[in-house]
């Protein structure tokens, strides 16, 4: 596998090793020990999570609170969709910077979005389907999320606004300003 550092110190682009012949292909999409060696970060990720989406869904900007806090391992086996990473580590030099990265079928490339960040994600294929690891268990009293049109942020989630489909919840999220204020 190939690490690819962000301008976020820790925000990590993945590429797979693939292996392929006139069968297929193969790769691992996560082997703990190389993970660790190649990345710094010793992580057991104990539940996977997968979502199906349409074209202009918006997911986010999702985060759990500590002691629940969850790095995330993500990829997209079907389809693409713009997927970002926003700081909300209140003492971190990178507070409110984001990093987007196109994640599809077609790259493979995986997404390391370490503890302390908002996660969330676009689809820009007409069906995408979303996978990832955590390395912590969902627990709903420690959700919390950012709202995904915060103009500080300004995220260019590469849909038309009026073809953006968002949950009931995603419509009414805080800015992370008043986020930031509250705690």
């Amino acid at each position: 596998m190939e690490i690819i550092k962000t301008e976020i110190p820790g925000v990590l682009i993945i590429e797979p090793t693939l292996y392929g012949d006139e069968r297929g292909y193969f790769f691992e999409s996560f082997n703990e020990r190389e993970f660790r060696d190649k990345t710094g970060f010793r992580v057991r990720f104990v539940q996977d999570n997968e979502s199906k989406s349409t074209y202009g869904v918006v997911r986010g900007l999702h985060f759990q609170r500590p002691p629940h806090a969850q790095s995330k391992l993500v990829r997209v086996v079907k389809g693409e969709v713009l997927d970002v990473a926003v700081d909300i580590r209140p003492n971190s030099e990178t507070f409110g910077k984001y990093v987007a990265v196109r994640l599809s079928a077609d790259s493979h490339r995986q997404f390391f979005i370490p503890k302390g960040f908002a996660h969330g994600f676009s689809v820009l294929s007409d069906e995408a389907v979303f996978q990832y690891k955590c390395d912590a268990f969902y627990d709903p009293a420690s959700e919390g999320a950012v709202a995904w049109n915060d103009p500080a942020l300004g995220i260019d989630w590469q849909v038309p606004a009026d073809k953006i489909i968002l949950s009931e919840k995603d419509r009414n999220h805080p800015t992370l300003d008043s986020l930031a204020k509250k705690n």
